[in-house]
């Protein structure tokens, strides 16, 4: 990495380095070995436009419909409508979310669910439901 500041620097310029990261760029930091990126919700919401669900919807014979996200399959969810259905998806998927970013260390590094963190971190940095559900392509 070309510019990494020392953690010392950035506690000296607290308000300096949260307004450039803010408003103007992300910023690495360097404390001891480890090195972590600092970048605003804002920018973090484009790097992660392209994460984005799709659902497998089935309509059931008493004309109900049952559906999962292509994504993550462990969300799942029914509805009397395709709106309904997307709503309980996306409900599903933020109580997921919520339950991933507690667990964290292990989810993240569990063969089967750590290719979901850039896709949890999108359901995150949503402001709603709504938002979440606009995520979901059916």
């Amino acid at each position: 990495m070309k510019t990494v500041l020392n953690a010392t620097e950035v506690r000296q310029s607290w308000g300096s380095f949260i307004d450039t990261v803010t408003h103007d760029r992300p910023q690495f930091v360097k404390r001891n070995r480890d090195t972590f990126a600092a970048i605003s919700v804002s920018q973090l919401r484009t790097i992660l436009s392209a994460y984005t669900f799709t659902a497998k919807i089935t309509e059931e014979e008493d004309g109900t419909f049952t559906g999962s996200l292509n994504e993550i399959s462990d969300i799942i969810a029914f509805g009397l409508t395709r709106e309904d259905l997307k709503r309980g998806l996306a409900e599903n998927l933020i109580e997921y979310a919520n339950e991933y970013i507690e667990e964290f260390q292990l989810y993240s590094k569990a063969p089967n669910r750590k290719s979901h963190s850039p896709y949890i971190l999108h359901v995150l940095v949503k402001s709603d439901l709504d938002e979440v559900i606009n995520l979901i392509h059916a």
